[in-house]
């Protein structure tokens, strides 16, 4: 076979995973029409993905007037992946079998992220998550981390990430060799962005925008259905956005960003100030929440974050005019008191035309975007590699 005959080869079984994934339960004959492959081809196609467990049949379909077709189905438990949302006050990690449905989670929240101690951490994580894995075919596919941060385009150096305090750091090859699986590190805006296009509020749309707004603020893009990273990858970094021209210092280096005023590193910090009835050390977003209930001024603490929110936003639609803007992360927890100030200041600054079919909505995954849309990219490394038969299992425990 020649070079380019293994790749249409390698392409058409792709989209013979992607139909019967999508599609399932589905016939060999309805796969061949969707796709106008012959249905030699197709049988082929499937055949080697029956050999592979990747699929698996199931009893006949409805008859056409023949005999009763064979069905296809997807095979979700064939592998299972992890997914790591690495914030900057917790790390949630999630094991998912391949279509994205979480088996198995586990939540740290963390006051220090020194590297060395995070990373320990998030090994501890990964050991928990490899210990609950069932067993299957493939066992444990790979690992992806979302980071609150920049990412080199090849995904193995974490430039900067502000929050963290880090520079230039090698978490990819630090964790590869650890467990020798193939691992995904992917900013968490852009994981976020995904996974509610995949599996959240996302999916009827082509052009959305997630706004992961916790510590710090990062967004990702979902444009003409495609995730947009820009020319070396960097985009989305809006939380950095001047909104205020003499504004306070940013740990980025700059001043005024966006963050400082509508996250909630700029919520906790003015709640400081505030006459509460707990200790300053115990202020947290759900006591802050908890106590709203109750308290006109820490209402209007967060009216004020959600004004802030809504400049921003309102900068976003008047660039990129979406049809989606998905609101996620830690402060989507607090949306029943930021939903109205973010609208009005859209209502009021953003341009008409940009308004008639907008959505805003909080993240329909609350705070798993993240780790679902990361585990996803692996999945999709592992569905997408001719690797199935070389495939080892990792050695869990």
């Amino acid at each position: 076979m020649t070079w380019n005959q293994q790749l249409v080869k390698v392409n058409n079984k792709s989209l013979v995973l992607h139909t019967i994934k999508e599609q399932a339960p589905i016939s060999r004959a309805d796969i061949s029409q969707h796709l106008g492959l012959t249905k030699g081809t197709v049988s082929s196609l499937v055949n080697e993905l029956l050999e592979e467990k990747i699929c698996y049949e199931s009893g006949p379909g409805e008859s056409s007037g023949g005999r009763r077709p064979v069905m296809l189905l997807f095979n979700e438990r064939a592998g299972y992946s992890i997914g790591i949302d690495l914030g900057v006050n917790y790390i949630l990690g999630v094991l998912t079998d391949l279509t994205g449905n979480i088996v198995s989670e586990k939540m740290k929240h963390v006051n220090n992220m020194d590297y060395e101690k995070t990373i320990l951490t998030i090994k501890e994580i990964i050991q928990f998550l490899l210990n609950s894995s069932p067993n299957s075919h493939y066992g444990v596919v790979g690992v992806g981390i979302a980071v609150p941060g920049i990412v080199n385009k090849d995904g193995d150096n974490i430039l900067l990430a502000p929050n963290l305090g880090w520079e230039n750091i090698n978490l990819k090859q630090d964790i590869e060799k650890e467990y020798s699986l193939p691992v995904v590190i992917d900013n968490e805006a852009n994981a976020g962005a995904y996974g509610e296009k995949r599996f959240g509020s996302g999916k009827e749309y082509e052009n959305l925008i997630y706004l992961s707004a916790g510590i710090g603020i990062g967004v990702g893009f979902i444009l003409n259905n495609e995730l947009y990273r820009g020319a070396d990858g960097f985009s989305g970094e809006m939380g950095h956005m001047i909104i205020e021209i003499n504004g306070k210092e940013c740990r980025c280096g700059s001043t005024g960003c966006w963050e400082l005023y509508a996250s909630e590193q700029a919520l906790l910090h003015q709640a400081k100030y505030l006459q509460l009835s707990i200790k300053s050390e115990e202020i947290s977003l759900e006591s802050l929440v908890e106590l709203a209930k109750e308290n006109e001024e820490i209402i209007s603490l967060f009216d004020q974050i959600g004004r802030y929110l809504g400049i921003g936003i309102t900068n976003i639609i008047n660039t990129f005019n979406p049809q989606q803007i998905i609101i996620g992360n830690r402060l989507a927890l607090a949306k029943e008191l930021l939903l109205k100030p973010i609208v009005e200041v859209i209502e009021r600054h953003s341009l008409r035309h940009n308004q008639t079919n907008l959505k805003i909505n909080f993240a329909e995954l609350t705070n798993y975007s993240a780790a679902l849309g990361v585990s996803a990219f692996v999945i999709e490394f592992f569905l997408k590699s001719d690797l199935h038969e070389k495939h080892k299992k990792i050695p869990i425990g």
